[in-house]
């Protein structure tokens, strides 16, 4: 059996990464994969990119990532931007905006929102006919996905589908460095046959992982970075709070 552990929505936060990475060697699980949202939010981007892009079998673009790359004006992502740097920008411009593969006989599509728009949001209360949306063919396979699994709004979640979706899987991985719904560090991991177009045993874990908190909020007010109290308030209390993105 072969296991992928599945991490997204870094956000620059550096400790709770490590974090993450050091548990999943300890699992034993050497393949990981990246699903984007490296960038934004916290203070460390440049390392956080650094680190995923070495560590991490292949990432994908988050909406923040896109947004280092393309909003030049903004201030607040002039910080960011200043972090990280044209080469690293340049890297995160390249990033695909999905991954598929077989695995135990089910063909396996991860994003960061969706593969077909970055910015296209689904929630377990979003409508079902748009959830769908998310296993319609690409260009890649021509066929519709057997289980997809996405980040992009920090609560990780596993749904079985039932009716005329039947064996339809949806998960979320949820967020290492941003976590939404309570402030733990959290990700997935898949255990199955790789590359097989075979039926065979196939598992979806989510695992949560404790991390320093004070430590990533004491980085953060070390850093002058935009946004700072909401931020914080998010590590400690997994509450999304709103920000002025003007």
């Amino acid at each position: 059996m072969d296991r992928i552990a599945i991490i997204s929505d870094i956000h620059g936060n550096l400790t709770a990464l490590e974090q993450v990475l050091a548990e999943i060697a300890e699992r034993g699980i050497t393949r990981i994969l990246c699903l984007g949202d490296l960038v934004g939010k916290g203070p460390l981007p440049a390392e956080c990119v650094d680190l995923v892009l070495s560590r991490c079998e292949s990432t994908v673009k988050g909406n923040w990532d896109h947004l280092a790359t393309q909003w030049k004006n903004r201030s607040f992502m002039q910080w960011h931007r200043e972090q990280l740097g044209p080469e690293r920008i340049e890297r995160l411009y390249k990033l695909p905006v999905y991954l598929e593969f077989m695995m135990s006989g089910r063909l396996i599509r991860l994003c960061h929102a969706s593969p077909h728009d970055l910015f296209h949001r689904v929630f377990l209360h979003t409508d079902p006919h748009e959830r769908m949306r998310l296993f319609s063919a690409t260009p890649t396979w021509e066929r519709e996905a057997d289980v997809l699994g996405y980040g992009d709004i920090h609560g990780a979640y596993v749904e079985h589908f039932t009716g005329i979706h039947r064996g339809k899987v949806i998960f979320n991985a949820g967020s290492v460095g941003n976590p939404l719904e309570i402030p733990q560090a959290s990700y997935a991991i898949l255990e199955g046959t790789y590359g097989s177009k075979t039926a065979a045993p196939f598992s979806i874990t989510l695992a949560r992982t404790p991390y320093d908190v004070e430590e990533a909020v004491r980085l953060a007010m070390n850093s002058g970075m935009p946004h700072l109290s909401e931020y914080i308030d998010e590590l400690r209390t997994g509450v999304y709070r709103t920000r002025d993105f003007s």
